[in-house]
């Protein structure tokens, strides 16, 4: 309601500028209605509503936003959502081929979707929005899309040239060229322009704002997490009705402000009026994530508690206050050793405005960042794009499944390290998908890159046919699929803790998850948020793992694997299904307690919330682990035993006969 928005006003300009040219960066502030109105103009002023010449595409870097923002667009246009609008994000889609002509994607599943058509002729025109993000899956999107450009113009022009000889037939069945869009919420043009090259323009769209006025703490804060609730509590009693809304770096601290805000609201003064606390992160359900936009409770006040989905993905409505702790959780990925870090590391000058500027899209505004102002003359103008910081083999494995032989040339906005580029591939070459040459092998190698799963899942999936344990990977592969499936909340840590020993299976992590996988599918549906609720076990988890698990059956049963195999009750054959997929996460216990990592020598130690972690627990000489986290020190994350001299026998290519004698048990 209320004011046209930006987009709607400069509607002329940007449907002329869509028309003239293939290549448009779109500069425009969140909330100015790029991700919502510009894809609908397009296609109704554009494209037109005739002929069904290829729709419209949408890449968005985060699940939340792509769901979300359909959801809207299809109410806006009084469709029912898959019909004309749609969305498709890994695991979950509500599209349909046929009728869908506007979609929204994140942009990693875009980037599978150019596996299978690497000229994406189903579309007309592709937008990539929230691209100032610069997330590794939006790099290597950009990547993609320019070549499928090129593809595109070329053919198109050969079967012009045709046609203009007097072949009247041979543009029939030829997509025309692809249009291209880059949306950001940033100044950051430039960048956009010189990668896509020639031809390329921009256009800006002024945002709406009010002032904001912005305040810092005179020194710097000990306690983020307490000065934030305090300047909560300081704005509900001081400051004039409006939302609050307040960065924080991540789920489990989003948490407790929660609990020890509710907690607090409790003991103000009740002329003070209530508070409504909402916590907002990626890995919520959609209807918990939906009540952001819903209108206020009479007579409260307002307060959301986010991540950065909230500093440029979703606009929300009435806020007039923002908290800015000046912190997000940023990955930090160490080729060398291996180590995926999430670290809380300090927010851009760029994320810090933008941060700032959600206080005033509606009327003037405050901003209350928690940190000084020499702080902030300190920060880094933008963030390092995640494609320099992060794990590369899965990337590596879909370049590779597109034809491209040379990963290093391939036209990367921003070229990650070489050493990341080299650990990928050796890490796939290990793993058998790519053979001595490079090339991707047949079959493994080619159903490896099919599989929507990292490149060690997948193989333990492929793999487990062989080892007659199909059901059960399958199940495991789900669960590893989806967030946190056990929940301990602050206050019944002990509760909680206890309620996973009773399902924890004494070989390992991954055959708890199957435990949890098997007993919550015998549970009847009235049954299971009871069944949950006292296990501690997240409900929209667990089915959400079932649905992702169905998904890869027909992945595997389109693989030849005989889906239907199952090892019953002895898990061995799971353990060395396991072993063969994650055999670079091989570590070797110390005699003091820790382990060692077989493929890098890093020493780590088993993670406090694993059922072979804690003092009491057996030690095993040998085992497999998902991830390494690293926050006070190194641990493994979802660790199970295996047996030491399966390595050499699994992984003879990796583990050959001279290294094997580190493995065997002493």
């Amino acid at each position: 309601g209320g004011l046209p928005l930006p987009v709607a006003l400069a509607a002329d300009a940007l449907v002329a500028a869509v028309r003239a040219t293939d290549k448009l960066v779109v500069v425009g502030e969140t909330g100015s209605g790029k991700t919502t109105l510009l894809p609908q103009l397009i296609l109704d002023r554009v494209l037109g509503g005739g002929a069904p010449s290829g729709g419209v595409v949408v890449a968005q870097p985060r699940r939340v936003a792509a769901t979300s923002v359909a959801r809207r667009v299809a109410a806006e246009r009084g469709v029912p959502l898959g019909g004309e609008v749609g969305y498709a994000v890994r695991f979950d889609e509500k599209a349909d081929a046929r009728v869908t002509r506007l979609k929204y994607v994140t942009d990693g599943l875009l980037v599978r979707e150019a596996l299978l058509d690497g000229t994406l002729a189903r579309y007309a025109v592709a937008v990539v929005d929230e691209a100032h993000e610069r997330s590794v899956h939006t790099d290597v999107l950009l990547g993609v899309l320019v070549r499928a450009q090129r593809a595109r113009r070329a053919a198109h022009d050969a079967a012009a040239a045709r046609a203009a000889a007097g072949d009247a037939r041979a543009l029939d069945g030829v997509p025309p060229p692809l249009k291209l869009l880059v949306m950001s919420a940033t100044l950051d043009a430039d960048a956009f322009l010189d990668f896509l090259g020639d031809g390329a323009d921009a256009v800006y769209v002024a945002g709406r704002s009010h002032p904001v006025e912005v305040l810092y703490t005179r020194s710097p804060e000990p306690d983020v997490l307490e000065a934030a609730l305090l300047a909560v509590v300081q704005v509900h009693l001081d400051e004039r009705p409006g939302g609050v809304l307040v960065f924080l770096t991540g789920q489990e601290e989003i948490e407790s402000a929660e609990s020890l805000l509710k907690e607090r609201a409790r003991l103000l003064p009740a002329a003070a009026g209530p508070l409504q606390v909402l916590p907002l992160f990626a890995a919520q359900t959609a209807d918990l994530q939906e009540r952001v936009f819903a209108p206020v409770p009479e007579g409260h006040r307002r307060v959301i508690l986010a991540t950065t989905i909230a500093e440029t993905s979703l606009t929300l409505p009435g806020v007039r206050y923002v908290v800015d702790t000046g912190l997000c959780k940023a990955r930090a990925f160490n080729a060398r050793t291996g180590v995926d870090a999430l670290v809380v590391t300090p927010v851009s000058k760029a994320a810090a405005r933008q941060r700032a500027g959600r206080a005033g899209r509606e009327a003037p505004g405050k901003c209350f960042r928690l940190y000084t102002e020499r702080a902030f003359d300190q920060l880094k103008a933008t963030a390092p794009p995640e494609i320099l910081r992060c794990h590369l083999a899965s990337i590596v494995l879909q370049l590779k499944a597109m034809g491209i032989k040379d990963v290093a040339g391939f036209e990367f906005m921003a070229a990650p390290p070489r050493s990341a580029l080299l650990r990928a591939l050796e890490q796939l070459y290990a793993l058998g998908a790519l053979d001595d040459n490079g090339e991707l092998t047949r079959p493994l190698g080619e159903q490896m890159a099919a599989l929507p799963l990292e490149p060690m899942a997948a193989k333990m999936v492929l793999r487990s046919g062989a080892h007659g344990c199909a059901r059960e990977a399958l199940a495991l592969a789900g669960m590893m699929s989806v967030d946190a499936i056990f929940v301990s909340p602050r206050a019944k840590h002990e509760q909680a803790a206890a309620a996973r020993r009773k399902l924890g299976a004494s070989q390992g992590d991954h055959l708890t998850l199957l435990n949890v996988f098997r007993a919550f599918r015998e549970v009847s549906d009235k049954g299971e948020a009871a069944w949950c609720r006292e296990r501690f076990v997240s409900r929209r988890a667990l089915l959400k793992a079932f649905s992702v698990a169905n998904q890869l059956v027909r992945y595997g049963e389109g693989a030849g694997i005989d889906t239907e195999s199952s090892c019953g009750n002895n898990l061995e054959p799971l353990r060395r299904c396991l072993a063969e997929g994650f055999f670079l996460h091989a570590a070797r216990a110390m005699p003091d307690g820790s382990y060692k990592c077989l493929a890098s020598g890093q020493v780590v130690s088993v993670h406090p919330s694993s059922v072979l972690g804690g003092a009491q627990r057996a030690r095993h000489p040998c085992v497999v682990y998902s991830e390494l986290v690293r926050t006070t020190k190194v641990w493994m994350r979802d660790v199970t035993a295996i047996e030491p001299r399966w390595l050499a026998e699994l992984a003879p290519r990796f583990y050959a006969s001279a290294p094997a004698a580190g493995v065997h048990e002493d």
